[in-house]
Protein backbone atom coordinates (compact mmCIF):
# COMPACT_ATOMS: atom_id res chain seq x y z
CA UNK A 1 0.00 0.00 0.00
CA UNK A 2 0.94 3.65 -0.29
CA UNK A 3 2.62 5.20 2.78
CA UNK A 4 0.44 7.59 4.75
CA UNK A 5 3.22 10.13 5.30
CA UNK A 6 6.43 11.43 3.80
CA UNK A 7 9.20 12.46 6.19
CA UNK A 8 12.14 14.63 5.10
CA UNK A 9 15.19 14.81 7.39
CA UNK A 10 18.21 17.11 7.48
CA UNK A 11 20.72 18.29 10.08
CA UNK A 12 22.59 21.41 11.10
CA UNK A 13 25.85 21.45 13.03
CA UNK A 14 28.54 18.78 13.14
CA UNK A 15 29.51 15.75 15.20
CA UNK A 16 32.92 16.99 16.37
CA UNK A 17 34.04 17.54 19.97
CA UNK A 18 36.87 20.05 19.49
CA UNK A 19 35.47 23.11 21.26
CA UNK A 20 37.58 26.28 20.99
CA UNK A 21 37.13 29.72 22.61
CA UNK A 22 34.69 32.25 21.14
CA UNK A 23 32.44 29.51 19.73
CA UNK A 24 35.13 28.36 17.32
CA UNK A 25 35.98 24.76 16.44
CA UNK A 26 33.22 22.15 16.50
CA UNK A 27 29.66 23.33 16.84
CA UNK A 28 28.29 23.11 20.37
CA UNK A 29 24.99 21.77 19.05
CA UNK A 30 23.90 19.13 16.58
CA UNK A 31 20.33 19.59 15.36
CA UNK A 32 18.39 16.95 13.44
CA UNK A 33 14.96 17.95 12.09
CA UNK A 34 12.13 16.15 10.34
CA UNK A 35 9.39 17.71 8.23
CA UNK A 36 6.30 15.51 7.99
CA UNK A 37 3.68 15.72 5.25
CA UNK A 38 0.62 13.61 4.74
CA UNK A 39 1.27 11.75 1.50
CA UNK A 40 -1.64 13.51 -0.17
CA UNK A 41 -0.13 16.88 0.78
CA UNK A 42 3.38 16.04 -0.44
CA UNK A 43 2.99 18.29 -3.55
CA UNK A 44 2.68 21.22 -1.13
CA UNK A 45 6.45 21.08 -0.68
CA UNK A 46 7.04 21.92 -4.33
CA UNK A 47 4.46 24.71 -4.22
CA UNK A 48 6.00 26.12 -1.04
CA UNK A 49 9.49 26.27 -2.56
CA UNK A 50 8.10 27.82 -5.74
CA UNK A 51 6.42 30.51 -3.67
CA UNK A 52 9.56 31.20 -1.63
CA UNK A 53 11.80 31.41 -4.70
CA UNK A 54 9.39 33.88 -6.29
CA UNK A 55 9.25 35.92 -3.07
CA UNK A 56 13.04 36.03 -2.76
CA UNK A 57 13.69 36.64 -6.46
CA UNK A 58 15.43 33.30 -6.97
CA UNK A 59 15.50 31.34 -10.22
CA UNK A 60 13.05 28.50 -10.84
CA UNK A 61 14.33 25.19 -9.45
CA UNK A 62 17.24 26.91 -7.70
CA UNK A 63 18.15 24.94 -4.58
CA UNK A 64 17.75 26.96 -1.39
CA UNK A 65 20.22 26.67 1.49
CA UNK A 66 18.93 28.49 4.58
CA UNK A 67 22.43 29.32 5.83
CA UNK A 68 23.30 31.04 2.56
CA UNK A 69 20.35 33.42 2.73
CA UNK A 70 20.37 36.82 4.38
CA UNK A 71 18.39 37.32 7.58
CA UNK A 72 15.76 39.39 5.77
CA UNK A 73 15.27 36.46 3.35
CA UNK A 74 15.15 33.79 6.05
CA UNK A 75 12.31 35.53 7.87
CA UNK A 76 9.70 35.28 5.06
CA UNK A 77 10.97 31.76 4.26
CA UNK A 78 10.29 30.66 7.85
CA UNK A 79 6.92 32.42 7.85
CA UNK A 80 5.89 30.66 4.63
CA UNK A 81 6.83 27.28 6.11
CA UNK A 82 4.76 28.09 9.21
CA UNK A 83 1.66 28.61 7.07
CA UNK A 84 1.93 25.20 5.37
CA UNK A 85 0.21 21.85 5.98
CA UNK A 86 3.07 20.05 7.71
CA UNK A 87 4.49 19.28 11.13
CA UNK A 88 8.06 19.26 12.38
CA UNK A 89 10.09 17.37 14.95
CA UNK A 90 13.57 18.48 16.03
CA UNK A 91 16.22 16.90 18.24
CA UNK A 92 18.75 19.32 19.74
CA UNK A 93 21.92 17.77 21.16
CA UNK A 94 24.23 19.92 23.29
CA UNK A 95 27.50 18.11 22.81
CA UNK A 96 29.49 19.76 25.67
CA UNK A 97 26.93 18.35 28.14
CA UNK A 98 27.48 14.74 27.05
CA UNK A 99 29.08 13.08 30.06
CA UNK A 100 30.92 10.35 28.15
CA UNK A 101 31.77 11.92 24.77
CA UNK A 102 34.29 9.16 24.04
CA UNK A 103 31.32 6.83 23.43
CA UNK A 104 30.45 8.91 20.39
CA UNK A 105 34.02 9.46 19.22
CA UNK A 106 35.00 5.80 19.08
CA UNK A 107 32.69 5.02 16.16
CA UNK A 108 32.03 7.23 13.15
CA UNK A 109 28.48 8.64 12.87
CA UNK A 110 27.41 7.13 16.19
CA UNK A 111 26.08 10.46 17.47
CA UNK A 112 24.16 11.03 14.23
CA UNK A 113 22.62 7.57 14.47
CA UNK A 114 21.59 8.17 18.08
CA UNK A 115 20.02 11.50 17.11
CA UNK A 116 18.18 9.63 14.34
CA UNK A 117 16.78 7.18 16.89
CA UNK A 118 15.48 10.02 19.08
CA UNK A 119 14.02 11.78 16.05
CA UNK A 120 12.28 8.73 14.59
CA UNK A 121 10.76 7.83 17.95
CA UNK A 122 8.97 11.17 17.93
CA UNK A 123 8.16 11.09 14.23
CA UNK A 124 6.51 7.71 14.76
CA UNK A 125 4.39 9.10 17.62
CA UNK A 126 3.34 12.07 15.48
CA UNK A 127 2.26 9.84 12.60
CA UNK A 128 0.49 7.45 14.97
CA UNK A 129 -1.39 10.44 16.44
CA UNK A 130 -2.43 11.79 13.05
CA UNK A 131 -2.98 8.80 10.80
CA UNK A 132 -6.46 8.17 9.45
CA UNK A 133 -8.19 4.90 8.67
CA UNK A 134 -7.99 4.06 4.98
CA UNK A 135 -5.46 6.80 4.22
CA UNK A 136 -2.45 4.74 3.17
CA UNK A 137 -0.96 1.99 5.29
CA UNK A 138 -0.24 4.14 8.35
CA UNK A 139 3.52 4.05 7.76
CA UNK A 140 6.02 6.59 6.41
CA UNK A 141 8.42 7.06 3.57
CA UNK A 142 11.59 8.48 5.16
CA UNK A 143 13.99 10.54 3.05
CA UNK A 144 17.28 11.79 4.43
CA UNK A 145 19.31 14.57 2.88
CA UNK A 146 22.21 12.61 1.44
CA UNK A 147 25.50 12.77 3.34
CA UNK A 148 27.93 11.45 0.77
CA UNK A 149 30.38 10.19 3.39
CA UNK A 150 27.78 8.08 5.21
CA UNK A 151 26.38 4.67 4.31
CA UNK A 152 22.59 4.48 4.37
CA UNK A 153 22.79 0.69 4.18
CA UNK A 154 24.49 0.95 7.57
CA UNK A 155 21.75 3.28 8.81
CA UNK A 156 19.02 0.86 7.70
CA UNK A 157 20.90 -1.97 9.43
CA UNK A 158 21.09 0.16 12.60
CA UNK A 159 17.32 0.72 12.49
CA UNK A 160 16.66 -3.00 11.96
CA UNK A 161 18.88 -3.72 14.98
CA UNK A 162 16.87 -1.22 17.05
CA UNK A 163 13.66 -2.91 15.94
CA UNK A 164 14.96 -6.34 16.97
CA UNK A 165 16.12 -5.13 20.40
CA UNK A 166 13.39 -2.59 21.20
CA UNK A 167 11.85 -4.30 24.19
CA UNK A 168 15.14 -5.01 25.93
CA UNK A 169 16.50 -1.49 25.40
CA UNK A 170 13.42 0.71 25.93
CA UNK A 171 13.44 1.91 22.33
CA UNK A 172 10.13 3.64 21.73
CA UNK A 173 9.86 3.78 17.96
CA UNK A 174 6.46 2.65 16.72
CA UNK A 175 7.63 0.14 14.12
CA UNK A 176 4.24 0.03 12.45
CA UNK A 177 5.07 3.57 11.32
CA UNK A 178 8.84 3.44 10.75
CA UNK A 179 9.91 0.71 8.32
CA UNK A 180 13.71 0.54 7.86
CA UNK A 181 13.33 -0.73 4.29
CA UNK A 182 11.56 2.54 3.39
CA UNK A 183 14.53 4.70 4.42
CA UNK A 184 16.51 6.32 1.61
CA UNK A 185 18.79 9.28 0.92
CA UNK A 186 18.44 11.88 -1.82
CA UNK A 187 20.61 14.89 -2.62
CA UNK A 188 19.43 18.15 -1.04
CA UNK A 189 18.88 19.92 -4.35
CA UNK A 190 16.63 17.17 -5.75
CA UNK A 191 13.63 17.48 -3.43
CA UNK A 192 11.75 20.50 -2.13
CA UNK A 193 10.94 18.65 1.11
CA UNK A 194 14.63 18.30 1.93
CA UNK A 195 15.20 22.01 1.42
CA UNK A 196 12.35 22.72 3.83
CA UNK A 197 13.90 20.31 6.35
CA UNK A 198 17.19 22.18 5.92
CA UNK A 199 15.42 25.46 6.73
CA UNK A 200 13.83 24.01 9.87
CA UNK A 201 17.07 22.42 11.14
CA UNK A 202 19.04 25.59 10.44
CA UNK A 203 16.37 27.75 12.07
CA UNK A 204 16.66 25.73 15.27
CA UNK A 205 20.44 25.75 15.04
CA UNK A 206 20.49 29.56 14.92
CA UNK A 207 18.24 29.62 18.00
CA UNK A 208 20.63 27.58 20.18
CA UNK A 209 24.15 27.89 18.75
CA UNK A 210 25.78 31.17 19.70
CA UNK A 211 27.73 33.07 17.06
CA UNK A 212 31.28 34.39 17.79
CA UNK A 213 29.69 37.45 19.46
CA UNK A 214 27.74 35.28 21.88
CA UNK A 215 24.38 35.93 20.22
CA UNK A 216 21.61 33.59 19.05
CA UNK A 217 18.75 34.26 16.62
CA UNK A 218 15.47 32.76 17.72
CA UNK A 219 13.08 34.60 15.39
CA UNK A 220 12.91 31.76 12.85
CA UNK A 221 11.80 29.28 15.52
CA UNK A 222 9.25 31.73 16.90
CA UNK A 223 7.80 32.10 13.41
CA UNK A 224 7.50 28.32 13.03
CA UNK A 225 5.82 27.73 16.41
CA UNK A 226 2.48 26.66 14.88
CA UNK A 227 3.90 23.68 13.01
CA UNK A 228 5.85 22.12 15.89
CA UNK A 229 4.45 18.71 16.87
CA UNK A 230 2.64 18.63 20.20
CA UNK A 231 1.16 15.62 21.94
CA UNK A 232 -1.93 16.61 23.94
CA UNK A 233 -0.63 20.16 23.94
CA UNK A 234 2.87 19.26 25.18
CA UNK A 235 5.80 20.41 23.04
CA UNK A 236 8.96 19.50 24.97
CA UNK A 237 9.91 15.89 24.48
CA UNK A 238 7.71 15.66 21.39
CA UNK A 239 8.16 18.31 18.69
CA UNK A 240 11.32 19.58 20.40
CA UNK A 241 13.62 17.13 22.19
CA UNK A 242 16.74 18.28 24.07
CA UNK A 243 19.51 15.83 24.94
CA UNK A 244 21.47 14.79 27.02
CA UNK A 245 19.59 16.93 29.57
CA UNK A 246 16.10 18.36 29.53
CA UNK A 247 15.38 21.98 28.71
CA UNK A 248 15.13 23.12 32.34
CA UNK A 249 18.56 21.68 33.18
CA UNK A 250 20.26 23.11 30.09
CA UNK A 251 18.62 26.53 30.53
CA UNK A 252 20.19 26.94 33.98
CA UNK A 253 23.60 27.35 32.34
CA UNK A 254 22.28 28.76 29.04
CA UNK A 255 19.51 31.26 29.90
CA UNK A 256 18.92 32.07 26.23
CA UNK A 257 17.19 28.68 25.93
CA UNK A 258 14.28 30.09 27.99
CA UNK A 259 12.76 31.10 24.64
CA UNK A 260 11.62 27.47 24.29
CA UNK A 261 9.51 27.72 27.45
CA UNK A 262 7.51 30.47 25.75
CA UNK A 263 6.61 28.45 22.65
CA UNK A 264 2.93 27.68 23.17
Amino acid sequence: MTPSFTVYIDESGDEGFVFLPNEQGSSRWLVLSAVVFRKENDPDAVRLLREVRSLLGKQDRQALHFRNLKHEQRVPYARTISESRLRTVSVLIHKPSIKEPERFQSEKFRLYRYATRLLLERVSWLCRDYRKQGEGDGATEIIFSNRSIMSYDDLRSYLRHLRETSEARDIRVDWSVVLPERVKAVNHDQLAGLQIADAVASGFYFAVNRNPYGEVEDRYVRLMTRILYRHRGVLEGYGVKFWPDDLATLARSMPYLEIFHSLK
